[in-house]
């Protein structure tokens, strides 16, 4: 029996359906549990919360809508596609989205045997945060040795919580600067970002802050500075926003994000648990038998 770039033995094709369809239960139990303390939780009068939290979802969208403008390079998709070769990572590059133009969905037809991971985040959200220091290490270490892809999707959705800064469009700004100039040094700079993340209802890195940070993760292109002070993607990103919160989301089982981190592996929704490594690993070994 081989072992696979997951860290787990790789059982027969027979048995590896067998583990998917159990798995598949399994997590439909624990989708059954959420649902159920979901709907205990809206008869303890927490509903006007969750309107809360959905008006100011769309709040979000209206606040979006700006001149169109052109998109980063190499992030025709919305997101910035990620794959390794076995001893490094690459950004696979896309001419830049002129303005009002649609994002084209990465062709997943050549990326068969793999695990296709896509992630929705902002940046100030904790629970990105938190998915990113349980799993961030992991999921990296399998795009480099080229059993996934990661494609990663920055949006902004938490400006009213960062106490006028807006640093959630900011942050997200610098990644699709990056992601223009350096592309290849993109997910150092997205580690460095969660590494120094703020707490909510704080302001966060200044412009300068962050144009350091990113130096610091080895960004050397002196233009990235300037296109982070200048926030030349801003207004791309709230279109890339509302897209993301409207849908259709592309090759996902869910049609649009309600929340971050949104996690998709094979084009499926993860629900597991964001602090758990084992959860997450075994959700994508799941996905890469049923496929």
């Amino acid at each position: 029996m081989n072992s696979n770039a997951y860290g787990k033995p790789v059982p027969p094709k027979k048995d590896r359906r067998e583990q998917a369809r159990e798995s598949a239960r399994l997590m439909r139990e624990e989708q059954q549990k959420r649902d159920k303390r979901k709907r205990l939780f809206m008869r303890g009068g927490i509903g006007a919360g969750l309107l809360a939290v959905a008006a100011i979802v769309a709040l979000v969208i209206v606040n979006s809508v700006g001149p169109a403008a052109a998109g980063p390079a190499n992030m025709a998709s919305d997101g910035i596609l990620l794959t390794g070769d076995g001893s490094a990572i690459t950004a696979t590059p896309t001419k830049a989205l002129a303005a009002d133009a649609k994002p084209i969905a990465t062709d997943r037809t050549a990326l068969t045997g793999t695990a296709n991971i896509a992630v929705y985040v902002d940046y100030l959200c904790p629970y990105c945060g938190q998915f990113e220091a349980t799993n961030g290490a992991q999921i990296a270490s399998w795009v480099t040795a080229g059993t996934a892809t990661l494609e990663f999707h920055p949006i902004s959705i938490l400006d009213s919580n960062s106490a006028g800064s807006k640093y959630s469009t900011r942050a997200a700004n610098a990644v699709a600067c990056v992601a223009n100039y350096q592309p290849d040094d993109f997910l150092a700079v997205n580690m460095a970002l969660f590494a120094s993340q703020p707490k909510e209802s704080t302001t966060g890195l200044t412009d300068a802050e962050l144009a350091g940070l990113v130096k610091t993760a080895g960004v050397t292109d002196k233009k990235v500075a300037s296109c982070i002070t200048d926030r030349a993607f801003a207004s791309w990103l709230g279109a890339a926003t509302k897209r993301a919160l409207a849908g259709p989301l592309p090759d996902a089982d869910i049609k649009k994000i309600s929340g971050t981190p949104t996690v998709l592996v094979n084009g499926v929704a993860y629900t597991g648990a964001l602090d758990n490594a084992t959860t997450f690993s075994d959700f994508v070994t799941a996905q890469v038998a049923a496929k």
